[in-house]
């Protein structure tokens, strides 16, 4: 009894140390697989952080074996990688959005080199040895936003080299050598509808098919640069040009010294089409083949009046077909009455009553059938609202009519009061005595004229007037501040008889003049 019970508890304790064992054993081989991994996910000579590997400047002729399935950004630039195959990415790197491969030297790539990096947005093959891009390089990578080629060796890019990248927005192809305008990129099956920006720069192109891209949208127009070009003289590219300058169109306006062009290919002189004065190459009065955008007119109208806009087309016949484009992209032709529109058979557009709504840039698009051209115009309606515009000059012309009315007036009282007022001077033939104004308290004025009965030897009076200022007096206390004057006639008596004293009686009459009453 006492030696089975041994016995058993020991098999059990056996039992569980192999368990235990072999969950030992296999933990340490997780952890040697995991640690083996983690090693492995950065590669020699890289820098890792978090979702983030660089190679730049490390003298890598192949392309680093990436493992690490997680990571967003990987920077290969500045080495001498040559040729771009597909076992740098065994696994699928679905997290890699940005893969920079500049200043190599790669002059090939092998199709399926981008077969695991589905979700690439920016790709930049910059400052590289590509001569050619074939149809089925790129077409893994089917969310690609940016595409950097500049700097290449590129002379030809084959039809359908960008297919299937249908959520391109910028195309940099800036110098290279092509030397044929790569047209499938904005039209055909394999367009790319969400181009923005095509840089054709610095390449050797000397014409480009301007039919095919004036009838672009406007949002492609304004992203495509062609300066830097041996373009050859043309008056369709000077048109589309000058068309471009006006629109206000960077591409233009900040390159336009570099958009020249040669009249003959073995002319080394170049000639800067925004430097020429007059009509160049006589394109004004030239027929130009093919379709073209053209500048219009700006019309203003006032509220509630009638307009007709014609469309002033070079390519009208009897196989002219016109529509009109409204500022809110309503097409309408002839025929057709949108509201207060219509369009008449020679293709003017009628603005029955104009609105304010109705302001804004409208396209007449000609299409000749029998020529196979197409031209567009786009002209310009402004509507004013004529009903405050002429309360606001009547507002004006009222403000300004009373002001003027005013000064008028004020000259015309100035000119009475001077001129007009009756004189109240005292006849001087008149002997009696004017009577002084006794409610002045300050001033009084004594007529000197004398009498008839004076001698004829002595000389006459002058007729002065003399005025006698009486001092002012402080007030006495209780008088609240007035002053008590003397009766005129006392102080007329006592002038005359105080001068009467130290003087003859012949001057007496001079000589008090000047002299001030001290009352």
């Amino acid at each position: 009894m006492f030696s089975d019970s041994l016995l058993l508890p020991s098999a059990c304790t056996c039992r569980s140390v192999r368990s235990a064992c072999k969950n030992i054993l296999f933990a340490l081989l997780l952890c040697t697989s995991l640690t083996s991994s983690a090693f492995e996910s950065c590669p020699t000579d890289c820098i890792c952080a978090s979702d983030i590997i660089t190679c730049s400047n490390k003298n890598l002729f192949a392309l680093p074996r990436i493992v690490f399935q997680f990571i967003s950004r990987l920077d290969v630039s500045y080495n001498r990688v040559v040729r771009l195959n597909t076992d740098w990415a065994p696994n699928p790197l679905d997290k890699l959005n940005t893969l920079i491969l500049s200043h190599n030297s790669i002059s090939h790539i092998t199709t399926g080199a981008f077969s695991n990096t589905p979700n690439v947005r920016y790709l930049d093959l910059s400052s590289n040895k590509l001569s050619s891009i074939s149809e089925t390089v790129f077409q893994d990578l089917t969310e690609l936003e940016v595409l950097l080629l500049f700097n290449n060796a590129i002379t030809q890019i084959k039809a359908g080299a960008f297919g299937g990248l249908h959520a391109l927005q910028k195309l940099y192809l800036s110098r290279n050598l092509i030397t044929q305008f790569p047209l499938e990129v904005l039209v055909g099956k394999l367009s790319l509808s969400h181009l923005e920006l095509l840089d054709l720069s610095l390449n050797s192109l000397r014409e480009v098919p301007v039919q095919k891209i004036i009838s672009l949208p406007a949002s492609q127009q304004h992203g495509l640069y062609l300066h830097d070009n041996p373009f050859t003289c043309d008056c369709t590219l000077y048109t589309m040009l000058m068309y471009w300058y006006k629109r206000q169109f960077h591409p233009v306006v900040d390159f336009k010294s570099d958009y020249n062009c040669f009249f003959q290919p073995h002319l080394k002189v170049p000639i800067n089409l925004f430097s020429q004065s007059g009509d160049f190459m006589n394109c004004a009065n030239s027929t130009i083949n093919g379709s073209f955008h053209s500048l219009g007119m700006i019309y203003e109208v006032s509220f509630g009046d009638r307009l007709v806009v014609h469309c002033d087309s070079k390519i009208i016949d009897g196989n002219s077909v016109f529509f009109w484009v409204t500022p809110s992209q309503e097409l309408i032709q002839s025929g057709n009455h949108s509201q207060n529109l219509n369009v008449f058979v020679n293709g003017s557009l009628e603005v029955s009553h104009a609105r304010i709504e109705d302001s804004g840039v409208y396209t007449c698009i000609v299409i000749n059938s029998r020529r196979k051209l197409n031209e567009t115009i786009e002209v310009t309606i402004k509507v004013s609202n004529s009903t405050s515009d002429r309360s606001r000059s009547h507002e004006t012309f009222s403000t300004a009519f009373t002001t003027l009315a005013a000064c008028v007036a004020s000259i015309i009282l100035v000119l009475i009061y001077l001129y007009l007022t009756p004189c109240r001077c005292c006849c001087k033939t008149r002997k009696t005595k004017r009577k002084p104004n006794l409610g002045s308290a300050h001033s009084f004025i004594l007529s000197t004229t004398p009498s008839s009965d004076t001698q004829p030897n002595r000389k006459a009076s002058t007729g002065k007037r003399v005025v006698f200022m009486e001092p002012g007096r402080e007030p006495k206390q209780g008088q609240n501040g007035k002053i008590k004057l003397l009766p005129a006639d006392q102080v007329i008596t006592e002038s005359i008889l105080k001068n009467s004293k130290t003087k003859s009686e012949s001057d007496s009459v001079n000589s008090f003049s000047d002299t001030p009453f001290l009352a």
